[in-house]
């Protein structure tokens, strides 16, 4: 009675290895909060102190103006001037605004030319507000501008240029003045939305929340998991343990296929039924062979190159049909595939002929 037993439990745990289990991920590498987002910045701003790669005033007027008006500002008048300096540019400068950041955090910004300049190679952004897209100001940047590239040329017209000198970031260059005004802890609800929308993983989200937190989540369709922080325990400590939960995703049957480059993606559920395939290639080759015509002595001829064309078509031939399709997994199915001997490319039509035959339980998206 042990040794049969010990047998059944041997065969057990060998049924158990048989096939891994699926991958799981948690919960907060697939999902994400609702309303806990960046938010984007934008601002219009001048860069001074540049080597003479900047804009030239008299092709960007809106560089002069800003500058006429800055100076005005500080007491100076330059209106009407003939000033035509090249240290200075005007630029764009973005930044994404993370979640809860409070007022006095700093963030990074990126800042790009807007007119003629050269560089912003050593140059210094000065002060800039960056608006939401509300209008209002939630930073203000300010900074020495790292490009990161090489601009290098002589006086001959020659150069030489590495990555874009004209783009360039100020690692946290812009001080939060404004909170975005989200105040999670006083919420008694928040809603988890899936970064890819599906039912079944809905529902497993769901599920794997209630069997640690009973009636605490709820599926409310594909890409929205209600959530309801239980008793006393507040909804910022609710959330750090719900998103480190582990859950199995499951994911449509898809064929993802860029015919650009070549690239084809099955995902893992893609199943083919029973096919019988036979693929040929035909090379055409055309090659020219010019040859000199001389003319017969004394008949007042000229000497002309001829054109000489030889065309080929080779057909391959010896490709017999394939049994393809009919497995329990992928692998069953690219193997059958790569048993034909095609390129990717050759592939690609394999696929879409599948397709329109019907006998590909999956969707192809073409990119």
């Amino acid at each position: 009675m042990q040794k049969l037993l010990a047998s059944l439990l041997t065969a057990a745990a060998l049924a158990g290895f048989a096939e891994p289990a699926a991958a799981q991920s948690r919960i907060k590498d697939i999902a994400a909060i609702e309303g806990v987002r960046t938010n984007q910045l934008v601002g219009y701003g001048l860069v001074v102190g540049l080597n003479g790669t900047g804009d030239s005033l008299r092709n960007c007027p809106f560089t002069r103006q800003s500058l006429e008006g800055m100076t005005e500002r500080l007491g100076v008048n330059i209106r009407g001037s003939n000033a035509n300096s090249k240290n200075m540019a005007a630029i764009m400068v973005t930044a994404e605004l993370p979640p809860f950041a409070t007022p006095g955090s700093r963030i990074d910004v990126s800042v790009s030319s807007m007119c003629d300049a050269k560089s912003l190679l050593g140059g210094t952004l000065l002060v800039t507000s960056l608006q939401g897209a509300d209008g209002e100001v939630y930073a203000v940047a300010q900074g020495s501008i790292q490009t990161g590239a090489v601009s290098a040329s002589g006086g001959s017209g020659s150069s030489v240029t590495r990555g874009v000198p004209t783009a360039g970031r100020i690692a946290s260059g812009a001080t939060v003045e404004r909170e975005t005004g989200f105040h999670l802890a006083n919420m008694n609800e928040v809603r988890l939305t899936l970064r890819n929308p599906d039912f079944t993983t809905a529902q497993r989200v769901a599920a794997a929340i209630n069997q640690v937190y009973p009636n605490a989540a709820l599926a409310e369709n594909g890409t929205v998991i209600a959530l309801r922080a239980p008793g006393q325990m507040g909804m910022a400590g609710f959330i750090s343990l719900v998103e480190n939960l582990p859950v199995t995703v499951d994911s449509p049957a898809k064929v993802i296929i860029d015919e650009v480059n070549g690239v084809i993606v099955m995902g893992d559920a893609v199943r083919v039924s029973t096919v019988a395939i036979a693929q040929g290639n035909l090379t055409v080759s055309i090659q020219e062979t010019p040859y000199v015509s001389q003319p017969q002595p004394f008949s007042r001829g000229e000497t002309v190159v001829v054109p000489d064309s030889d065309v080929s078509v080779e057909e391959e031939l010896g490709r017999q049909m394939r049994i393809v399709g009919g497995g329990e997994s992928r692998t069953d199915l690219v193997n059958g595939l790569n048993a034909l001997g095609v390129s990717p490319r050759g592939m690609l039509s394999i696929l879409q002929a599948i397709k329109a035959a019907g006998a590909l339980q999956a969707d192809i998206e073409v990119m």
